[in-house]
């Protein structure tokens, strides 16, 4: 094997700590290897996967969420243009939905802005009779529960 990095030279390119490493590691971001003497060695492509993971936590994609698209990558070998395309596509569609979800809430939110409660039995406009509370505890609405069709 090369030499590859070293989880110092890791920490200095990625510019994370060490102890952030070891972390992101027991998570399956990266996969370090072993040289004879048993120290760590890293490849280019975990450089690769610590920055995407950065850029997918601030997009709020959790660790495991992470790990699980990571997992697809090949481990024998750094990932081509393919592999981060198919992970991308993944994402992707993750993040069209959470666009939704956000553009939904927003618009509920300037509907409702005086009360604000969206399930408490006090909203007589939105949630007369308190029907939200059938659906569950928390704000159902903004949950994505549908209000039921009060007309008929």
């Amino acid at each position: 094997m090369p030499q590859g990095l070293t989880i110092g030279d890791l920490a200095d390119r990625s510019g994370l700590a060490v102890s952030a490493i070891r972390f992101y590691e027991t998570h399956g971001i990266v996969r370090p290897l072993r040289n004879q003497g048993g120290h760590r060695r890293y490849g280019k492509a975990d450089l690769r996967r610590l920055s995407f993971t950065l850029i997918a936590q601030r997009l709020g994609f959790s660790l495991a969420e992470i790990a699980r698209h990571l997992a697809d990558l090949p481990a024998d070998r750094a990932p081509d243009r393919r592999d981060w395309e198919r992970i991308a596509t993944g994402f992707r569609a993750q993040i069209a939905l959470r666009i939704t979800a956000l553009q939904a809430l927003a618009d509920k939110l300037d509907g409702c802005i005086g009360c604000g409660c969206l399930s408490l039995d006090r909203c007589t406009l939105y949630n007369a009779g308190d029907r939200a509370a059938r659906k569950g505890q928390g704000p159902r609405y903004l949950m994505g529960d549908q209000p039921e069709d009060t007309d008929g």
